[in-house]
């Protein structure tokens, strides 16, 4: 029986093409999503050969779209957030103003429509989250603070985005306008009736959906079928985001964001994430792949400089923005530098930004493909830019006295106020990191009244530990004069809760030149981070997992003892 196949060839040869190019990425050491955008490309309009359907690829990539943002709402933390918010806030704001600005007047000079132009700037100033935790977590620095204040800076982002895709259609009238011809009333009304559809959608989510779908979701968890909990968790990513925008005239990334958002109040929200995560890959893969079929890169040959121009505003405008923004809030050169080059690429924020652009008719085709090549091109070098922030810190801290005096300039969280007493400060502990292990460490050394300073990277927490009347300083431990500040070399106990094993190393090699009669004891839950620690004395070394059997096996012991 005859019957249409356009469907199952357009999946069919673009999973097939993107596995192929994401296998040679994968070699070749590139991020998978160069993959995917050179097999949308290969299978493109703009390519000889196969042409797969665009209108069919586009609808794919609407659900590619709506399981992104989902996926983004399930781990937006707003826990994360506000423990990095003094610095993310105003950081992320920032330097997407400026990256805005700069992408504009790049934009304005080629004689682009004001709206164009800020829609341009804007997909520019963003950058994309699958990168950034990709090549955090490559280079073990997810959980630093750094790879915090970095994941903070891009959860602004993303609502910036949010909020920029409810706010840009109702204004793309009196964008499109060249002479800005257009009823500033109607407009106005416009806009409130948008504002006034999003927060009724916004509160129904926070209301009725912060404790239905949780409950939904449980409620078929209790069904032990793990089919019945993947379609439960689907269907309401994709009916919330089709409901939003049919009822409420919202688009199908905000729908998707908090359809995430509420699932995350539920205890099942990690696995609600792990069981939709193969198909919400299928569909990101597809998106890319669809964003690739719409680039022409016939841009790269007419219009070299333009590209580059576009590449100089992603890989060093907004990071060198973003760079001189964190050292200004006094943060060590290694953050800046770490969230610089984090920054330097832009993803699926921006093509998500430059689809609605085009799509309203403010963003010209060029300024797609210009956005599309930009992305290409950011996303292939960013691992080699992460390679290079440690030498480019080495090379500053030699030959620059201003980034130095930046990094630690008169700063009272970076040393300990002169009004602590000499007594408090011999043989006291010093604490670096005041993680888990950290707080619950210090909690214990205040009810034993034994003296102790916190030594932490997040200067929010340092802040908020001397306001409890903490004794604390502010900066990377690695770093000699923290521990210098902290007073090391009188202190009898150094106990080490941080993270990076190289770090780690370095305060030990620090302390031993410091106090070498020192007792040094280091928490971790790497089993070869341990075993490296070990080998290398670098002091008693507790594996939390390790820890936690052996204090469950004493307590069975006993139990066990006092029955016979």
């Amino acid at each position: 029986m005859p019957h249409s196949t356009i469907l199952i060839t357009t999946i069919a040869v673009s999973l097939g093409l993107a596995l192929i190019m994401g296998i040679i990425a994968q070699r070749l050491k590139l991020p998978v999503l160069v993959g995917y955008l050179l097999a949308g490309m290969i299978i493109g309009p703009y390519s000889p050969g196969f042409v797969a359907d665009i209108e069919l690829s586009n609808q794919l990539a609407e659900i590619g779209i709506i399981l992104l943002m989902f996926g983004v709402g399930l781990h937006f933390s707003l826990d994360d957030l506000l423990a990095v918010r003094r610095i993310a806030l105003p950081g992320a704001i920032a330097q997407i103003a400026m990256a805005t600005v700069l992408g504009a007047m790049i934009a304005i000079s080629w004689d682009w429509s004001i709206g164009g132009s800020i829609v341009f700037g804007l997909a520019l100033s963003v950058a994309s989250t699958v990168v950034l935790l990709r090549a955090l977590e490559q280079h073990g620095q997810l959980k630093s603070i750094n790879g915090r204040i970095a994941v903070g800076w891009l959860i602004v982002e993303d609502l910036v985005v949010v909020l920029v895709l409810v706010l840009l259609p109702p204004l793309s009238a009196g964008l499109i306008s060249e002479n800005g011809a257009v009823d500033g009333t109607q407009l106005l009304m416009t806009l409130m009736i948008t504002l006034g559809k999003v927060s009724v959608f916004i509160a129904f989510m926070l209301i009725v959906g912060k404790r239905l779908f949780p409950w939904l979701l449980w409620h078929v968890a209790s069904t032990k079928s793990n089919e019945l909990f993947t379609l439960c968790v689907i269907a309401v990513a994709v009916g919330i985001a089709y409901g939003a925008a049919i009822l409420f005239d919202v688009s199908f990334a905000l729908g998707a964001f908090f359809s995430g958002m509420v699932m995350r109040e539920s205890s099942l929200s990690h696995r609600a994430a792990q069981e939709s995560l193969p198909l919400r890959d299928a569909f990101s893969v597809l998106f890319f792949v669809s964003v690739g079929m719409l680039f022409d890169p016939h841009i790269l040959i007419e219009e070299p400089l333009r590209v580059l121009i576009v590449v100089g505003i992603i890989l060093l405008g907004k990071s060198l923005v973003a760079f001189i923004l964190v050292l200004l809030f006094r943060y060590p050169l290694n953050t800046a530098l770490t969230v610089s080059v984090s920054l330097a690429q832009i993803g699926e924020l921006s093509f998500i930004l430059a689809s609605l652009g085009l799509t309203i008719g403010l963003l010209p085709p060029e300024g797609y493909s210009l956005i599309l090549a930009g992305a290409f091109i950011s996303i292939t070098l960013n691992p080699l830019v992460f390679q290079t922030a440690e030498p480019i810190q080495n090379w500053i801290r030699a030959r620059s006295s201003l980034a130095r005096r930046l990094e630690r300039a008169i700063d009272p969280l970076a040393e300990l106020p002169m009004a602590v007493a000499s007594n408090y400060v011999t043989n006291h502990v010093v604490i670096v990191g005041y993680g888990a292990v950290g707080k619950r460490v210090s909690e214990i050394l205040v009810k034993k009244e034994i003296h102790f300073v916190v030594a932490d990277h997040n200067r929010e927490i340092v802040e908020r530990l001397r306001k409890d009347g903490i004794h604390a300083v502010a900066g990377n431990a690695a770093d000699p004069a923290v521990l210098i500040q902290a007073h090391i070399s009188r202190a009898s106990v150094l106990i080490i809760t941080a993270a990076d094993a190289l770090r780690v190393q370095q305060m030990v090699e620090t302390t031993h030149i410091l106090n070498p009669q020192v007792e040094i004891l280091i928490s971790t839950h790497d089993a070869e981070d341990a075993a490296r620690l070990q080998k290398e004395n670098a002091g008693m070394v507790f594996l939390d997992e390790q820890e936690l059997a052996n204090n469950i096996t004493h307590h069975v012991l006993n139990k066990l003892q006092s029955h016979r």
